[in-house]
Parts: C-alpha cells; structure tokens; sequence
C-alpha cells in the first residue's frame, strides 16, 4: 500500500483525526490595536451582494473587507521591515505550507502572569523531555490564550498577553531548523512586545531569517507534545505580507 493510500485508510478507520487550528472568523474577530498614530489593520466586515432577491435572485454572496493580518492569520518574511527582502505569501513553496508541528505547553506559566515570556532555558528544558526541535517544523507555544477568545477584552487584556523573550526570538529563528512560531494571542509577539530590548522580537528575528508566523491558534490542547502534521492554507495574495487562513493538524487518534 502506498504512504498515501495508508493515510486516506487510516483517516477512513479513524486512526488519523483532522483538528481544525483556526479560530472562525467574523464580525467580532479581534484584531491588534496600535497607538493612533499609526495605519490601522481592518477587522472583518461583510456586506450583501445579493440574497437571492432582485439582485441576485438565484445566488447568496458577500463582499468582505480585512486586513491580511484580521483572525487566524500567516506572517510572511516581507511584512516585517528585517524581512523586506524575502518571501511575500504568494512565493513560498507549497512543501513548506505542510510540515511537523512541536506543542510547547506554558499554559500554566500564562496563567500566572500575562506578560510570561519564553526563555530558551525553558524550550531547552522541552527538549531534554520530548527530545530536539524537529527540523524544518513548527513550534506551536500554547498559553491557554484561546480561551479567553469569546471574550474580546479578555482576549486583547489590555495589551498584556505572552510572548516570546527577545533573546529566545533571535535565538529560535537563526540557530534551530524550526520554519516558524505559532501562536494562540492576536499576534505572535507579546502584548508589551514594543518595550522589550529588542521590540516586537518574534518579527524581527522571524521574518529576518526568512522564517513565518501564524497567530490566533486553537484547540492546540487537542495536540500531542510532538508528532502532528499541520497544514497551512494562506492564499497566495501577490505581493501579500501575510493571509488569514485556515490551518488543519492531522494527528494519530489518542495521541493528544
């Protein structure tokens, strides 16, 4: 049998589950708040095309408006000024779009303090557990954020969520084979990311390197530390800083 031909059986036998990462998106999706001085992301809005009445009265359609980075979103390289040379999300290659996924779980860290930064002594100590960052695989860092998600001002709580420390950042992105950081907050860096030494280090060091990031996750709880596939579904906007998109997790039944 070939290997995909398994995989469509297993799938069929339930030995493989399909986990939707992606947070719905609509009109109470939350988006990132910056100062009033600067350009301002849209959050989602849709309007009737028709509803099959006189303007259309066979078809149901809308016009939307958002930002590239509005919900469940991929950075890539180009929206970040380090990266403005690299990859807008309609160059980067298709293989890179399904990769192995890590599930690093400071959920109780969170918990205890909004602002929780992870260190590299911490991913470190992931490691001498679960056994080193796969190559060319995500890096899912779970918080429990994505709880707070049906409640905006929770979710935004006053521009304190965690992140990731400036030293780990620059780390991750330019000495492990890692392809990205995923995240559960609005955005992949801290809420009080502008403050740090490096500012915004998820972005700086990510994008840099030519690496990606993908926000506003869900049901990671549902993901073993490590073993999962995910697929990643960006639409290939030319010249596109990022996409909202829906991003799948195929896993072996019982493993999360």
């Amino acid at each position: 049998m070939s290997l995909l031909a398994e995989l469509v059986t297993e799938m069929a036998a339930g030995g493989v589950e399909v986990i939707d990462l992606t947070a719905p998106l609509h009109e109470e999706t939350s988006v990132i708040n910056l100062p009033p001085e600067r350009g301002q992301p849209w959050p989602f809005q849709r309007e009737v095309i028709s509803r099959y009445d006189a303007a259309g009265p066979e078809v149901y359609w809308h016009n939307i408006r958002m930002s590239e980075h509005t919900g469940t979103h991929f950075d890539a390289p180009i929206h970040w000024i380090s990266g403005r040379d690299g990859e807008d999300i309609a160059s980067i290659a298709p293989d890179r779009l399904v990769r192995p996924a890590v599930v690093l779980d400071f959920t109780a860290e969170a918990a205890e303090d909004a602002d929780f930064l992870l260190s590299r002594a911490h991913v470190e100590a992931w490691c001498a557990e679960h056994g080193d960052l796969p190559e060319g695989a995500w890096l899912l860092y779970r918080t429990g954020w994505a709880d707070r998600r049906a409640d905006a001002e929770a979710f935004m709580n006053d521009n304190h969520w965690p992140g990731v420390a400036p030293d780990c950042a620059r780390w991750l992105a330019n000495d492990t084979g890692i392809i990205g950081i995923g995240v559960e907050t609005v955005g992949t860096d801290a809420g009080q990311a502008a403050t740090l030494s490096q500012p915004f280090p998820c972005h700086w060091y990510f994008q840099g390197a030519g690496k990606y990031g993908i926000t506003q996750l869900q049901n990671l709880s549902k993901l073993p530390p490590r073993g999962a596939v995910i697929i990643t579904s960006p639409l290939p906007i030319v010249g596109g800083t990022g996409s909202p998109s829906r991003i799948l997790a195929l896993v072996e039944t019982g493993s999360g």
